[in-house]
């Protein structure tokens, strides 16, 4: 499986492509950060965003896109910019029919370092190790976007057999009709 992840953000959104499967060793294809300018125009920065991301799909032609899922914060300029990011991403993405995944980061730092509360350099540091890299990726927006694609990887499998479990324990139900019921 080869994941594009993408750690949303206007300034500087990370990209990291990852490729394998669950079990065995990944192999990281590539990563950077898609960089807009601050004091831009916010429409400007959003097709700075768009073209970045696209110039990274056409390079890696990725099975998936991992994004991660926008949480609350204090600063609410901060979180509209990273949902208007996210967003570019799985227009992106949505446009050229590959699915999105969408994982909260304690999701991610959980998979990556085994603690949800890990910080930036925990999660840096694993990263490095398990891609087998000689240096942790630089700024940690693209060490994150690794982290994305990492975590999908490991936890497609389990969530893939949790959806069809459902699934097929929804068609398993006998629907029943309401009798006598009226409103």
């Amino acid at each position: 499986m080869r994941v594009l992840g993408v750690d949303p953000g206007l300034t500087r959104c990370g990209v990291g492509v990852v490729e394998g499967v669950a079990g065995r060793p990944l192999t990281m294809l590539g990563v950077g950060v898609v960089r807009t300018a601050a004091d831009a125009d916010i429409g400007v920065r959003l097709v700075g965003i768009e073209r970045g991301i696209e110039e990274w799909l056409d390079r890696f032609s990725p099975e998936l896109v991992a994004v991660e899922r926008v949480f609350s914060q204090h600063n609410v300029r901060t979180v509209m910019g990273t949902a208007q990011a996210s967003a570019v991403a799985m227009l992106c993405a949505s446009r050229r029919g590959i699915p999105v995944a969408l994982h909260t980061p304690s999701e991610v730092k959980a998979a990556v370092t085994g603690s949800g509360r890990a910080d930036k350099a925990q999660v840096g540091a694993m990263v490095t190790r398990l891609l087998r890299l000689s240096a942790p990726p630089k700024p940690a927006d693209a060490a994150d976007a690794l982290a994305l694609a990492i975590c999908h990887i490991w936890r497609a499998p389990a969530q893939n057999r949790l959806q069809q479990a459902v699934a097929q324990h929804a068609a398993a139900r006998p629907v029943t009709a309401l009798k006598g019921r009226t409103r």
